[in-house]
């Protein structure tokens, strides 16, 4: 049983990947997500041709996919008297709106919270944004590599010193969809909270929220020592087990033992150093810290004289704590990956298979299976019909440009 959603209706005014991915989750675990549409463009993320460092498309525009699966599509023109009056009578029928607008944007639009509750007094309104809801900032858009990576302290404290470029982030959309799980979190929990009390909550969640939580604790540290978080030199973790070490096929190890003096000994045995173990400088816990970088390079010179494979085969048995660093790719045919279900081949509209990452939580052991996302006011005219109108009605609606 995975759709532990199922009776709930989510209706979206947003676009790109933030708040779309949120109730992209939602469909996944069993909700009905009617999703508004731009009237003529659609979702801005459908006109996407590149991420920056790579096409988008081939058949399958997966970024669109990721964020708008398992959705059905109404494009309408909420400029409109008429488009207008479709969403009030969608938003009574709803138990969520979510929406990503700007608070200038929803007032002009009428689609603010007392604009959706006169409609439905019942219904749980979320608004994701860039910096929040209130601030001098936050009637500003942004994006996750502006409000998340960058806002946050996280692009900062991933410069290595003396960089000559702030590194981007690590894939398109990757606050996006931290930010998203977030969101879907969140409206969880006030479902239940209205099922317990019949209130009706106003969730917030912001992108740089979001990568403020994910760098919670450095945070915290930063401001009880007033230092800002910083990647940290060579060796001066003072444990050589918490490191990274390149293969002679130029791939990495990482090694997070905590309890260093515990796997030291071990791992010395299965590398093929033992007499490492004995050694003055690598004795103990306060010795071994004094001589990280020694520990640090012995360590070095060890795993650049196998491949990858090669240790893959030798750790096996390690009871310690490491792993392969693997590239996206990889991933979606680790072992691990593979036995829970973490990455789903789907079929798109025109019949392309492609392959996504399934939503991060299950239920009852079972990965929340993820449909296709919807081709432009797919179901435009099921949901017109849904809410009483006629097929005169509709087609003088498409005629006026009021619908798709």
């Amino acid at each position: 049983m995975t759709a532990v959603m199922r009776g709930v209706r989510v209706l979206e005014v947003a676009e790109h990947t933030f708040v779309p991915a949120a109730a992209a989750l939602l469909a996944d675990w069993g909700a009905e997500v009617i999703k508004i549409e731009h009237v003529e463009r659609g979702d801005a993320m459908r006109g996407l041709a590149s991420t920056g460092t790579a096409p988008v498309g081939g058949g399958v525009h997966v970024l669109l996919e990721h964020s708008n699966r398992g959705k059905k599509s109404l494009a309408l023109d909420l400029t409109s008297e008429r488009g207008l009056e479709i969403l009030y009578q969608l938003a009574g029928t709803a138990d969520i709106f979510l929406t990503n607008k700007l608070p200038s944007v929803r007032a002009k639009l009428k689609i603010d919270v007392e604009h959706i509750r006169a409609h439905n007094p019942n219904i749980i309104y979320a608004r994701g944004l860039g910096q929040g809801e209130r601030g001098p900032d936050a009637d500003r858009g942004s994006y996750d590599f502006l409000a998340f990576w960058g806002r946050a302290g996280i692009a900062a404290a991933m410069m290595e010193a003396g960089a000559e470029r702030v590194p981007f982030p690590p894939a398109p959309g990757f606050g996006d969809s931290i930010g998203a799980m977030t969101i879907a979190g969140g409206l969880m929990g006030a479902l239940f909270h209205r099922e317990r009390t019949g209130h009706a909550a106003v969730v917030d969640v912001s992108l740089m929220a979001a990568g403020m939580w994910s760098m919670g604790q450095a945070i915290g540290l930063s401001a009880q020592l007033g230092i800002p978080w910083a990647q940290p030199p060579e060796g001066r973790t003072g444990n050589p087990l918490v490191n990274t070490y390149r293969t002679s096929d130029d791939r990495f190890l990482s090694f997070s033992c905590l309890q260093v003096t515990r796997y030291w000994p071990e791992l010395c045995q299965l590398v093929g150093r033992p007499e490492l173990v004995d050694d003055p400088r690598f004795a103990d816990f306060a010795s071994i810290s004094a001589h990280a970088l020694e520990a640090t390079a012995e360590l070095r010179t060890v795993f650049a004289g196998a491949t990858l494979a090669e240790w893959r085969e030798r750790l096996a048995s390690f009871s310690g704590q490491w792993t392969a660093v693997q590239t996206t790719l990889e991933t979606t045919t680790d072992p691990q990956s593979v036995a829970n279900g973490y990455v789903q081949t789907l079929e798109s509209a025109n019949g392309t298979p492609f392959q996504l990452v399934a939503a991060p939580v299950q239920f009852d052991e079972q990965p929340a299976p993820a449909g296709r996302a919807p081709e432009l006011n797919e179901h435009g005219d099921a949901i017109l019909t849904e809410l009483g109108y006629d097929w005169d009605t509709v087609i003088a609606l498409k005629l006026d440009g009021v619908v798709a």
